[in-house]
């Protein structure tokens, strides 16, 4: 399937590493042109090389989501060749902590960055949108959404907050041209999640070595259809469908990627 991006400029938040990295890849090789962001200059432009590399087309937009500054500088990097039709809000973090260490300020600080830092692109980047009758806002969410763990909780609220704000944008779009939808993935084996989950492997009795404790992970924390994690490429694939004209009238949807994770019929 062709999904023909071509003349189409994407930017891809977070995109220096993991699944925005695979992403921003993908929407390149589909013929996008493609804005890699990241607040680490070398990891940005490696990706923008990588991207021009393999004969796509690619530059970059250094700054700090969370805070109005750096947005607004990353907006005006991005579209200084030209507006964004696409925005991939990705950008997020979070910190493993329980509800004991989560004080006010985790709290804050986290709902900063992993929700008001995607408004902040949605209004710097959706109204020109709107003006040219075509757009589209791609809002990476997680399972833990609506299936939360008790620990990072302060990171679980957040992503409902995101998977709610993207359907709220699809209302306000409705007959723009433009829409908003909500690609959700399962646990995705990036090196964050390596790190994390071979940090806390030896103490749950999970094994030694990453060969050990992976299907042990798996079986514990994500069991799912497939028995393992997921792959950062599966998540733009479902991206890249979004993107394209074939997803016209998908809106205001969550599309999950997840191996059977969420177990629900809806």
């Amino acid at each position: 399937m062709k999904l023909d991006l071509n003349g189409k400029r994407a930017l891809v938040t977070g995109s220096s590493t993991g699944l925005g990295e695979a992403t921003a890849r993908l929407l390149a090789a589909e013929g996008a042109a493609v804005v890699v962001h990241g607040r680490d200059r070398k990891r940005t432009e490696d990706v923008a090389e990588a991207v021009r590399g393999a004969g796509g087309t690619a530059t970059t937009a250094l700054g700090d989501l969370s805070t109005d500054e750096g947005a607004e500088a990353v907006a005006r990097a991005a579209t200084a060749d030209g507006p964004v039709d696409v925005l991939v809000n990705n950008a997020g973090f979070y910190r493993h902590v329980t509800w004991s260490d989560a004080t006010p300020q985790e709290w804050s600080d986290t709902y900063n960055v992993n929700v008001v830092s995607g408004v902040r692109m949605i209004g710097h980047l959706v109204p020109a949108m709107r003006e040219r009758g075509w757009g589209r806002v791609i809002t990476i969410g997680g399972g833990l959404a609506s299936q939360p763990m008790n620990t990072h909780p302060q990171y679980n609220a957040t992503l409902a907050a995101r998977h709610n704000l993207a359907v709220s944008l699809a209302r306000d779009l409705r007959g723009t041209g433009v829409t908003s939808n909500v690609v959700s993935p399962g646990a995705i084996l990036v090196e964050a999640t390596k790190e994390l989950v071979t940090g806390i492997g030896p103490e749950r009795g999970w094994g030694e070595t990453w060969e050990e404790i992976q299907p042990n992970a798996v079986e514990a924390l994500i069991p799912n259809d497939h028995n393992r994690f997921g792959r950062p490429d599966e998540i733009a694939a479902a991206v890249a469908y979004l993107c394209s004209g074939y997803a016209e009238y998908v809106s205001g949807a969550t599309i999950r990627v997840d191996g059977g994770l969420i177990r629900s019929a809806f």
